[in-house]
């Protein structure tokens, strides 16, 4: 069994990209021993288990560490559109061959990545669709459920 299957939700999307709640701290060491070059968080500092650290613990291990917090309340097109920017610029670095992106639970990676796997990847919408969709189904309110209608142009403008 992979070690990062202990992190929290975690789910290895695609080729190149692992998906996760919040690891702990000793887990990064994992992340980093499975090949990730980069770890792009996406919760907010003062979510639950933050680590207040984390950018200096994934730094120490030689990867790079993105933060890039999205309210959970109020996610905004704007916030997706800085994601899918973010992530078309680190594909196409050949010095980055594998992305770890997490939150709290994997829900709101889950929502991004549906985005960014449908428009700039050209994923059908069932294949842009994490498992941890199943997970949520029960939980998702209507500003999630509204997010993932929303189209290039409502993220891009």
């Amino acid at each position: 069994m992979s070690k990062l299957a202990h992190i929290t939700n975690f789910v290895q999307l695609t080729a190149t990209v692992g998906t996760a709640g919040q690891p702990k701290a000793d887990e990064f060491a994992n992340v980093a021993a499975a090949g990730y070059d980069v770890v792009i968080n996406l919760a907010m500092a003062d979510s639950e288990h933050a680590l207040s650290n984390e950018g200096t613990l994934v730094t120490s291990l030689g990867m790079t560490y993105i933060h890039l917090p999205v309210n959970f309340k109020t996610p905004r097109p704007a916030d997706v559109a800085r994601f899918i920017r973010l992530m078309r610029g680190l594909e196409d670095q050949t010095s980055v061959s594998n992305i770890f992106v997490h939150c709290v639970v994997n829900f709101r990676v889950s929502a991004f990545m549906y985005h960014y796997l449908k428009l700039e990847k050209g994923y059908s919408d069932a294949a842009a669709r994490s498992p941890m969709f199943e997970k949520w189904a029960p939980y998702m309110d209507e500003v999630w459920a509204n997010l993932l209608s929303w189209t290039r142009e409502d993220i891009f403008g």
